[in-house]
């Protein structure tokens, strides 16, 4: 009931435009926590809540399309989510963009 009436209030704000509401959100489809597990939405509110430089709906959205868990992103926008992330402190983003960057360079 508790987990009921938070989702509904992180809804609310989400819906105005609070990242941090918006990363709540598609934390709570993605885990299926007080909400029916939703990946599509999951990945909906991580791109709004990225879309205004949230570091961590930045990182969950950029392993979301690398996982095939959303449509593509235009190019490079993969390693832009994973810069914001990484700039703000997160070092699985940090670890992330060098292997992406290792990769490339392999023959």
């Amino acid at each position: 009931m508790i987990l009921d009436f938070h989702f509904h209030v992180a809804h609310v704000y989400a819906r105005l435009g609070y990242p941090n509401a918006q990363h709540i959100l598609g934390q709570r489809y993605l885990q299926g926590a007080g909400v029916e597990k939703n990946e599509d939405m999951a990945m909906h509110w991580f791109r709004q809540a990225a879309g205004q430089g949230h570091p961590h709906s930045s990182f969950n959205l950029a392993v979301g399309t690398l996982r095939n868990m959303t449509m593509a992103l235009e190019e490079g926008e993969v390693e832009k989510l994973l810069s914001v992330a990484a700039a703000h402190g997160l070092l699985e983003a940090q670890q992330l963009l060098e292997n992406i960057f290792k990769s490339r360079n392999l023959p």
